[in-house]
């Protein structure tokens, strides 16, 4: 794996002068955030060597280098998943190849089910920690100590001085916000209603597909993780009866989108002077 990852990158340092130390990862309805992005280089998976294709509606499927507020920056535009039919080594290529490329800090948003019963669609909410109810994990197998020690500590995937920057961004902002756990499992399905109660009885607030194998596995290459989810529907909609869509998915996360760009373009610069 390691002479793929350093082929990869090798072609991405061919394409762009570009050397950032903040990576970000767009998730669903989220893609407009690329509008921050001062745009240097733009690359399809398609043509990058190893990675593979983001088959998702809301996904575009691009990786580009760029500045956001002056501070080099790289961010997938569309990211893997497993219920894709991919391998946890595929879903969580990007994070090797980002360990690889220099990268210190990783930006993460999703669209995710609401389980807190205070959370309405739309809300933002900074991840505090994750629950991983995944089937496989993304570091099963011999370990490389070229990206991390075998038993990594989980303690702190989401970077508490990271997170005390977001606040204070968004309090500066008048950014409205709520914190949480998410939990994290395999898909596609939505979730049943039995689900949304034991998920939410285990400690979860927001619930979905993606974000938590990519946290582990940067956490595990020392890159230090921000999380956002972003409300797409609420606990009481399903317990109503209220069916869920992946179009609904989009157009309420598409409710926060002005603040979630505002709240990452003042990050990444809060972040730019750790």
């Amino acid at each position: 794996m390691l002479q793929r990852i350093e082929a990869t990158c090798a072609y991405l340092k061919s394409k762009t002068s570009l050397r950032p130390e903040i990576a970000i990862i767009l998730g669903t309805g989220l893609g407009g955030l690329v509008e921050e992005i001062k745009i240097e280089t733009e690359i399809p998976y398609s043509e990058i060597p190893n990675f593979v294709q983001s088959t998702v509606k809301g996904h575009s499927g691009k990786l580009i280098f760029g500045t956001i507020a002056g501070v080099p920056v790289m961010a997938m535009q569309g990211r893997f998943h497993f219920y894709e039919g991919y391998s946890m080594q595929d879903v969580t290529y990007p994070e090797r190849v980002m360990k690889i490329m220099g990268i210190k800090y990783l930006m993460v948003s999703n669209a995710a089910g609401g389980l807190n019963p205070e959370f309405k669609a739309g809300d933002i909410m900074l991840i505090t920690d994750h629950i991983n109810l995944f089937p496989e994990h993304p570091l099963r197998g011999k370990n490389d100590e070229t990206f991390g020690t075998r038993f990594p500590d989980m303690n702190n995937a989401y970077n508490r001085d990271i997170f005390a920057r977001a606040e204070s961004v968004a309090a500066k902002n008048n950014i409205p916000y709520k914190k949480g756990v998410y939990v994290g499992n395999q898909g596609p399905t939505f979730e049943t209603v039995a689900e949304y109660k034991y998920f939410r009885l285990i400690g979860g607030d927001t619930v979905g597909m993606s974000t938590v194998p990519e946290i582990i596995v940067a956490h595990w290459c020392g890159i230090k993780c921000f999380g956002v989810s972003i409300v797409s529907n609420a606990l009481g909609d399903a317990l109503n009866g209220i069916e869920t869509s992946h179009e609904e998915v989009q157009k309420n996360t598409n409710m926060a989108k002005e603040y979630l760009k505002t709240l990452f373009r003042d990050l990444v610069v809060e972040i730019n002077k750790m």
